[in-house]
């Protein structure tokens, strides 16, 4: 995979947003592009730095979760000392490609479906959250090291929802499509490969998820 994408996308735009988007590579970079879920990986940002959102980590623990943007009329707090640092995500897909779950307080019927298919995949009971999460970290990085660990399967395995790379680039998987990802947007749809080694970003708990039926929601520019 060639991080290029992201430096040069990125350094291509005008402006600068904060640094709280997440890719589907799991990075944390500064884009305008929305968000339609919100999350977190702890604090992540410099406490000192204060509004101006200086993030200074990848993660501050094994615990990644996708939330709503909004929940009972709670607000989160953004870049505040002491407090996780607010994350974004342009859709669930993205966010289950980069690690991360769906919440068990504020998306309590995904995070259920969620569990619920992994047991049906594994045939066991059903993981508690720290145990979906203890085992979907080892996953997402590289051991000893901040690289996002890839996984590979072949083409034809590889669910509708997941993203892998294809010519360097994030793509997520419907069907017979590919669909490109960008820092500004999902591109237009191409063929996708048929035979060969697939190199996939969304981990393997979350592939087995997703072939037992869990749907994620993804951008409607996707589906066009």
């Amino acid at each position: 995979m060639d991080p290029a994408w992201v430096v040069a996308s990125v350094g291509a735009m005008e402006g600068r947003p904060r640094q709280n988007r997440v890719t589907p590579t799991g990075d944390i970079v500064a884009i305008p592009l929305r968000g339609a879920w919100m999350g977190n990986r702890g604090i992540l940002h410099d406490e000192v730095s204060g509004p101006r959102g200086e993030v200074v980590r990848r993660h501050a623990g094994a615990l990644w979760i996708t939330c709503t943007l909004s929940f009972r009329g709670w607000r989160a707090a953004q870049w505040a000392p002491h407090h996780y640092t607010v994350l974004f995500f342009h859709d669930e897909a993205v966010a289950l490609a980069a690690g991360h779950r769906p919440c068990a307080l504020c998306r309590r019927a995904a995070y259920d479906a969620y569990r619920a298919a992994l047991a049906a995949a594994d045939g066991a009971e059903p993981l508690r959250a720290n145990e979906i999460d203890r085992r979907l970290h080892t996953e997402r990085l590289v051991p000893r090291s901040r690289e996002k660990r890839l996984h590979r399967g072949a083409w034809a395995d590889v669910p509708d929802g997941a993203f892998a790379i294809d010519d360097g680039k994030p793509v997520l998987v419907r069907g017979s499509l590919v669909v490109p990802w960008t820092v500004a947007g999902y591109g237009p749809p191409r063929r996708r490969p048929r035979w060969g080694a697939a190199v996939l970003l969304t981990p393997p708990t979350t592939l087995a998820v997703l072939r037992e039926g869990y749907v994620p929601q993804v951008d409607p520019s996707a589906l066009a």
